[in-house]
């Protein structure tokens, strides 16, 4: 599962990483068509993830994670998607991130974190 936020906030960090000189121009477009077809699928494929939307509860929840975690919006938004699946399946229980901030406050919420 994956909060519909990482349609734009995957690709965003493969190209400030391009655009820091981390990231060679071949390699940025690769993983983003890599991201890309993982996430919509393609003719002959489904998509690898199922996408969690930020439906009115989510953002609510997000809104309400603030207080407990220093987080910023987006990674509010990520971690309430990742409560609500959670709660859909209780075997939905690692958390991937690249964040040291949303890594902590998953971990406070329970996830086994990969980064």
């Amino acid at each position: 599962m994956v909060s519909c936020l990482a349609r734009v906030e995957v690709p965003a960090a493969l190209w400030r990483k391009h655009r820091l000189g981390e990231l060679p121009l071949e390699d940025a477009s690769v993983l983003v068509a890599s991201c890309e077809w993982d996430y919509f699928g393609g003719t002959a494929a489904q998509p690898v993830f199922a996408v969690v939307g930020a439906t009115g509860e989510i953002l609510d929840e997000a809104a309400r994670s603030l207080a407990q975690h220093p987080l910023r919006a987006y990674d509010a938004v990520q971690l309430a998607s990742a409560l609500a699946a959670r709660t859909a399946d209780p075997e939905l229980t690692t958390f991937v991130c690249f964040d040291e901030m949303l890594a902590a406050a998953a971990r406070a919420e329970g996830f086994r974190v990969v980064s």
